[in-house]
């Protein structure tokens, strides 16, 4: 039995109200989040569609981590499951295990709304949820004169989708934007330098090529929202996709509240086989490694030429271009609470070497002078070695690394279709428009790390 501290057992996201001083005390700070809730509106034209069943439970999985009030879903959930998640026979039973609760809709709860076209004008924030081809969003639900994206969905759309409406419900609810819901957010992952993610110049290239073989390093925050990403991808043989799980840590209490897969039965588990035994349930294949990545990680031939890297410190991440991979993506999220919206992501290898990218191991500010810590120390609920663990701890949200993930799986999938992909992106949500890319100069096309056909749209289930 693991004797958790103060710092194991902390909401990530909670904390970033002790931290800006907008909570006196840790009670307060949960006591926030406990008081929001949001519902989710499921169309009954597009409940059976896969590709709106994997944003309502992406939406859920996340949703349920930041409003602890509750997450309720309406619409017709008595519909076969046929999105590729092992949650279920029916979305409503998804949506049960994923912590939602089915009811009807409630006046004055903040409403995403998962449907095709425009809805009638809601009292109070609604935004609805678009997608198509590589391109995800979300814009007002009243919005006029936004036509309905076009073009083949590509698998990793939806979940964009559901991350970044999930983070605007949050700017609405904490206060931080009074715009939040009446303006057009979204991406493009194929091409991540247009702007104009909502009138695509030309259509978005169909999805061919799925990868065989990943190495994921870290199976926390971003390492489970890779796996959530991937097993949304149209695999006809699961069993084709091997992965190499790789992390040495537990899952504490904390773990929950960033990351998309845990829940509580798996505290004080391995990291490495709760996320092998999801990853087998989806039907991929899977080898753990359970020890740090770092300076005497070395590759094997026949072991996975991509790695997916999700480590929250500087020291492995200097590693990275040193374990002999072919190629490998991976993404940094801020720590603060100003900046854990903020995101660094890279492809290697790229102009420099991994150690100067990473020059020195996280410093990371603390906010241990903020009220909430102070109050901490007079009243004796921790001692100084408490308090300066808990304040040094990340802020963070699921939303964050669940839209880093798309990113992320993304770059992955361009290098399998011969695309160009960037060496570097970075962008925070609170306005992605202001993001910024930097090419790749490195020449991937003979790299062959292993691909199967994705599955055609006609060999689906019936949707």
């Amino acid at each position: 039995m693991n004797a958790f501290t103060s710092a194991d057992t902390m909401h990530r996201l909670a904390k970033r109200a002790m931290d800006n001083g907008s909570a006196r005390s840790r009670e307060e700070a949960e006591a926030l989040l406990q008081g929001y809730r949001i519902a989710i509106a499921v169309d009954d034209a597009v409940c059976t569609d896969r590709h709106h069943q994997a944003a309502v439970l992406a939406a859920v999985a996340l949703g349920r981590r930041v409003f602890l009030g509750g997450v309720t879903v309406a619409g017709n959930l008595d519909v076969p499951l046929v999105a590729p998640l092992p949650f279920g026979r029916t979305l409503g039973e998804a949506v049960v295990a994923l912590g939602g609760a089915p009811g009807d809709m409630r006046a004055g709860l903040p409403v995403l709304r998962i449907g095709n076209g425009s809805g009638g004008r809601v009292q109070g924030f609604c935004v609805r949820l678009t997608f198509a081809g590589w391109r995800g969003g979300i814009v007002p639900n009243d919005a006029e004169g936004i036509a309905a994206l076009a073009g083949e969905t590509m698998a990793l759309a939806p979940m964009l989708a559901a991350a970044l409406a999930v983070n605007e419900a949050f700017l609405h609810l904490s206060g931080e934007m009074p715009s939040a819901g009446r303006r057009c957010v979204g991406l493009s992952l194929w091409n991540l330098a247009d702007k104009d993610w909502l009138d695509a110049r030309a259509p978005d290239p169909v999805l061919r090529y799925l990868p065989t073989r990943l190495w994921l390093i870290g199976l926390g925050h971003l390492g489970q929202a890779f796996l959530f990403a991937l097993g949304l991808l149209p695999y006809e043989r699961p069993s084709d996709l091997h992965l190499l799980l790789q992390d040495d840590d537990i899952v504490t209490p904390s773990t929950e509240s960033t990351s998309i897969l845990t829940d509580a039965a798996m505290v004080e588990k391995k990291k490495t086989r709760t996320m092998a035994a999801w990853a087998e349930q989806r039907g991929f294949n899977t080898t753990i490694t359970e020890r740090l990545f770092d300076k005497d990680t070395r590759r094997q031939p026949h072991e996975p030429a991509i790695a997916l890297c999700g480590l929250d410190n500087a020291a492995g991440r200097r590693q990275l271009d040193l374990a002999g991979f072919d190629f490998v993506a991976e993404a940094g999220l801020g720590r603060g609470h100003a900046d854990f919206r903020s995101m660094l992501i890279h492809t290697l290898p790229g102009d420099a070497p991994a150690a100067k990218l990473w020059k020195s191991v996280d410093a990371g500010g603390s906010a241990i002078d903020a009220a909430a810590y102070r109050k901490m120390l007079e009243d004796g609920s921790l001692d100084r070695c408490g308090v300066t663990l808990l304040a040094g701890k990340a802020v963070g949200a699921p939303f964050v690394g669940a839209t880093a993930a798309t990113i992320v799986i993304a770059e992955v999938l361009r290098l399998l279709h011969g695309a160009p992909v960037n060496r570097l992106v970075e962008l925070n949500l609170i306005n992605p428009d202001h993001r910024r890319t930097a090419p790749q100069r490195n020449d991937f096309s003979g790299l062959n790390p292993g691909f199967v056909p994705a599955l055609e749209r006609s060999e689906q289930r019936p949707e």
